[in-house]
Formats: C-alpha cells, structure tokens, sequence
C-alpha cells in the first residue's frame, strides 16, 4: 500500500476537494482506496455522508493515531491511502508527511497563498518526502498560473504540469456526495482531474 498525503499549512487550498477527487481517480483505476481524514472540520467525512457508495473508503482519525490507522488499511487490502490534513498544524501536518511516499501540496495562484507555501514547503523538508505542488482554483483566464509556476521555482519543489480550475462543478459535486467525474464525466473538471490522477500515480509508480 503506498500513501499520499494532501497538505498545506493554510486553509482554503482545496485540500479536500483534490482528495476526494483523486480517491475516486484511483479507484476507478482498480485500486482499494481509503482516504483518511485528519481534519477536525472533516470535510471529507461529511462528504461521504451525502454519498450513496460505499466507496472509497473514508475513515476519521488524529494524526496521533495515523500508523495504526494505515496499519488496518493495509491489512484490510487497500492499496492506496490518500491523507486529507488539517491547515495550520505542523506537527499533524508532520506526521502525515512522516508517512507517506508522496505529498501532494495544493496552491491557489494568489499571492497570499505563494507567501504562506512557505511553511509547507518546510514540512516536506523535514520529513524529506518527495513533493509536488499543484495550482487549483485557477481562473479560467489570465495567466496567474504561469506567474505563480515562476514564483515557486525558488523552493525547487516540481509542480504538476495540469492545473486544476475554479470550477462549480467541483462545490456542486461535493453537495451531491459525488466528485466532477461522477457528475459531469465529460466536463473539464473531469478530465483537470483525471490528468492530475495521471501524472501523480506515474510519479508514485502506483
């Protein structure tokens, strides 16, 4: 089983949603997926609740009890964890990192969100976990996304080569218990996600 955790010291990032997102990717793909949810607002949680499948699997935990947690997932045959985190908290955001083979670090292309990239940036330092920075929220014109790609150079952390936009299918979708791929297949949204499942599974050799 490999682990992917979803993180960024700040709020509003889009944590959940790529979560989410890539749970369903990934189990579309043929994997068992669980998605652990680390955030005490758990989002994801309230997600599942709304959905009508019993999958992925969404499981609440502390950060505290996160090896146990993986430790059951595995052996109950998941293949993949994806780790929803809470902002803000460094050692909950450490711990996730500790565990996992990658992380995944959305940024809105904003400047308050390329100043606070910062502190995750030094998370996945610390625990030294490979890292990919993904833009989410894009708008769908202008070229903010490119701006923001050159501004993160500096940390030497890849991003992904997709961008994923400021689409409202992503809030419509996550009302409904469904995810963009589910609720409209053939929509942007859909194949934004899709592309960022691509390159992060061919990345983590899942």
């Amino acid at each position: 089983m490999k682990t992917l955790a979803v993180l960024s010291r700040k709020g509003g990032t889009g944590k959940t949603t790529l979560a989410i997102h890539l749970a369903v990717a990934a189990e579309n793909a043929g994997h068992t997926v669980v998605l652990i949810d680390l955030d005490p607002q758990a989002s994801a949680a309230k997600w599942d609740d709304q959905r009508d499948d019993d999958t992925p699997f969404v499981v609440t935990a502390p950060a505290s009890r996160l090896p146990e947690v993986l430790d059951r997932a595995k052996a109950g045959g998941a293949t993949l964890a994806i780790l929803d985190t809470a902002p803000h908290t460094e050692t909950a955001a450490l711990d996730a990192a500790n565990v996992a083979e990658m992380a995944l670090i959305p940024c809105k292309p904003a400047l308050i969100d390329l100043h606070a990239i910062t502190s995750t940036i030094n998370v996945v330092r610390l625990a030294n976990v490979p890292a990919r920075i993904v833009f989410n929220g894009v708008p769908p014109r202008g070229d903010r996304a490119e701006q923001a790609r050159e501004a993160v150079k500096v940390f030497d952390v890849p991003c992904a080569p997709c961008n994923v936009g400021d689409r409202v299918a992503f809030v419509d979708s996550y009302n409904a218990g469904l995810t963009a791929q589910e609720y409209d297949p053939r929509g942007k949204a859909s194949k934004e996600i899709q592309d960022l499942y691509t390159y992060i599974s061919a990345e983590m050799g899942v």
